[in-house]
């Protein structure tokens, strides 16, 4: 089985709630990856927050805004899927 993530739910600290079509809920924490490379486009807070989205199955960033798969950041599921656990987090 492949991990599909199904909802993010992008934090003002730079993390996701991230939630897969089994039911498991992670939260990936970017805040190291915002300084690296192609990432680097993620320290505007409004970027990482607005451009937060679920394409091809996995949490993903679609920065030019046109949800073309092949041109946005991703992160693999299977990363996101190997993270703990975390209790749903009720705004």
């Amino acid at each position: 089985m492949f991990p599909k993530v199904v909802q993010v739910i992008p934090m003002k600290n730079y993390s996701v709630y991230v939630y897969f079509d089994d039911g498991k809920i992670v939260c990936y924490d970017m805040s190291r990856m915002i300084d690296k490379g192609v990432f680097c486009a993620l320290r505007d807070i409004d970027v990482f927050m607005d451009t937060c989205t679920v394409l091809n199955d996995t949490l993903a960033w679609d920065i030019k805004g046109n949800r073309d798969h092949t041109a946005c950041l991703d992160i693999d599921p299977d990363t996101l899927y190997e993270l703990p656990y975390v209790k749903e987090q009720i705004a």
